[in-house]
C-alpha cells in the first residue's frame, strides 16, 4: 500500500545524479511505486545518456549503480530497472539537444555487449552510439519522452515598460537590433518570447502536454536543475575558441540520412563507436606521454590531423594539460554545443513566472528533487543562491509548506572534515 508524506519532501543536492539515492529511498519506503513512475524534469540538459560501458545488471546493485552514475546519465538506468516509465523534459528555449514532441522508445540490454541501449534514432542517442535495433535488446522497457519548451513569460512590469516605450516612440524602428525590452532571443536569432499572446499560447501548450500524461492521482517526481533558469557551458571558459573549434572537428558526428534504414543506422553506430574509442585511447596515451614524437605519431591516425595544433595550444597555456578533461569536453561538442545562456535577473523572473503557470494546474508531486549544479559552473555560482531562493518560494506558493533537506550542505561539511 502506498504511503503519503505529511509534507512534500524537497531534496536539494549539488550534482544532479545524487538525487537517485533519494528517489530509491522513496521507492523503498513505498511513497512512490516500484514501477512506472513519471518524472517532470526541468533542466537545460536532458540527462538521458547512459554510462556507455556499464553492465546492465549494475542497476540491480544499488551501491555499484550509485558509483557509476554521473550528471548526464542518471535517469536511463532507472528506466531500465523498471522504475521510471515517462519523463517530461521541460527545457528553456536555449536548450535544443532533442527535438520537440513525443518520443517513444525501448530501453533494454544489448544482447551482444550486456550494456543498456535504446531504440531511439534521435541524434542525441546516435551521437553517443547508444542506438541498437529492437530485436537486439533483451529485458526491454517501454519509455516515453515528452520534450516541452518553456518560454519566459512577460510580467506586468515588462508590459508597462514596453507600453511606455511605445508611447514615447510613436514611430518605432521596424527592426530592433540586439535585445528589446520584454523580448528574449532564441538560439536561432528569432524571438524566444515577444507578445503576451505567444507566451500564453506556449504555456498553455506545455500545460496541455503535461496534463495528457499526469492524471489527478498519479504519483510523480518533480525534478528541477537550477541551470534551467541560467546556464553556462563551463568548457567555454576552460578552452580558447580555437581549441574548442578543434575539439568540435575531432569529435564531429556524421549524421545518417533522415530516412536511413536499420543497416545504415547500425553502421553509423559502429563507426561512431570506433571514433570515440580511438579518441579516448589517444587522450589516455597523452596522459602518459605528450612529447612531440608521441603527438606526431598519434596525429597520423585517421581523423587526428588537427591534434598537433590542439596540443601545442593547450601546452602553451599549461605545461601539463588535463587530457581526461579535454576528452570530456570533446564528448560534449559532437553534433551540438552544450547550451550556454547566462540569464539576466529579469529573464530569470520571467522564467519563474512561466514555470509557475506550467506547474499550477498539475497535481501535487509526491517528491521534489533539486540540483544546484554550481560547483561545476553549469549554473552560474553568482546566481545560484538567488535562483534557489526564488524556486523554493515558488514551490511553497504552489504546494504549501514543504519539508526541506539541504543535502549539499551536509556533503560540503563532510568534505571539509575529511580535508582538515
Amino acid at each position: 500500500m502506498k504511503r503519503s508524506y505529511s509534507k512534500i519532501p524537497v531534496w536539494i543536492v549539488e550534482d544532479h545524479h545524487e538525487v537517485v539515492q533519494h528517489i530509491y529511498r522513496a521507492i523503498g519506503s513505498r511513497h512512490i511505486p516500484m514501477k512506472e513512475v513519471k518524472m517532470v524534469h526541468l533542466d537545460s540538459h536532458p540527462d538521458l545518456l547512459i554510462p556507455v560501458s556499464m553492465s546492465a545488471h549494475t542497476v540491480f546493485d544499488k551501491e555499484a549503480l550509485f558509483s557509476e552514475l554521473s550528471i548526464e546519465n542518471w535517469i536511463m538506468p532507472m528506466v531500465y530497472a523498471g522504475h521510471v516509465s515517462h519523463v517530461a523534459w521541460l527545457h528553456p528555449y536555449w536548450a535544443q539537444q532533442i527535438r520537440e514532441g513525443e518520443h517513444e522508445m525501448c530501453v533494454g540490454r544489448d544482447a551482444s555487449t550486456n550494456t543498456i541501449r535504446v531504440t531511439s534514432t534521435d541524434d542525441y542517442f546516435l551521437s553517443d552510439a547508444l542506438y541498437v535495433p529492437a530485436e537486439q535488446l533483451r529485458d526491454g522497457k517501454p519509455f516515453r519522452l515528452s520534450v516541452i519548451r518553456v518560454d519566459p513569460v512577460q510580467t506586468a512590469k515588462d508590459e508597462d515598460q514596453l507600453n511606455t516605450a511605445k508611447k514615447s516612440k510613436p514611430d518605432p524602428e521596424p527592426v530592433c537590433s540586439g535585445s528589446c525590452a520584454g523580448v528574449s532571443r532564441a538560439a536561432d536569432g528569432s524571438s524566444g518570447t515577444s507578445e503576451t499572446a505567444s507566451t500564453e499560447k506556449s504555456s498553455a501548450s506545455a500545460v496541455g502536454s503535461l496534463l495528457s500524461v499526469l492524471k489527478p492521482d498519479d504519483p510523480y517526481i518533480l525534478d528541477i536543475d537550477l541551470d534551467f533558469f541560467s546556464c553556462k557551458n563551463p568548457f567555454k571558459e576552460m578552452y580558447t575558441q580555437e581549441e574548442y573549434s578543434i575539439l568540435q572537428e575531432l569529435y564531429s558526428f556524421e549524421r545518417p540520412r533522415e530516412d536511413a534504414d536499420e543497416e545504415t543506422l547500425c553502421e553509423c553506430v559502429e563507426r561512431r563507436t570506433r571514433q570515440l574509442e580511438d579518441l579516448e585511447a589517444v587522450f589516455a596515451e597523452l596522459l602518459e606521454d605528450d612529447g612531440e614524437l608521441t603527438v606526431e605519431r598519434l596525429a597520423d591516425k585517421h581523423g587526428m590531423k588537427s591534434l598537433v595544433k590542439l596540443i601545442c595550444s593547450l601546452k602553451s597555456r599549461n605545461e601539463s594539460p588535463d587530457y581526461e578533461m579535454v576528452h570530456q569536453a570533446g564528448l560534449t561538442c559532437d553534433y551540438s554545443e552544450l547550451p550556454h545562456h547566462v540569464s539576466s535577473e529579469a529573464e530569470i523572473q520571467q522564467l519563474m513566472l512561466a514555470v509557475r503557470f506550467v506547474l499550477q494546474p498539475l497535481p501535487k508531486p509526491t517528491l521534489i528533487t533539486m540540483s544546484r549544479s554550481s560547483l561545476d559552473d553549469y549554473c552560474p555560482p553568482g546566481q545560484v543562491e538567488s535562483i534557489q531562493s526564488s524556486v523554493l518560494n515558488l514551490l511553497e506558493a504552489l504546494f504549501g509548506s514543504v519539508e526541506l533537506h539541504k543535502e549539499y550542505e551536509e556533503a560540503s561539511g563532510e568534505n571539509a572534515l575529511q580535508s582538515s
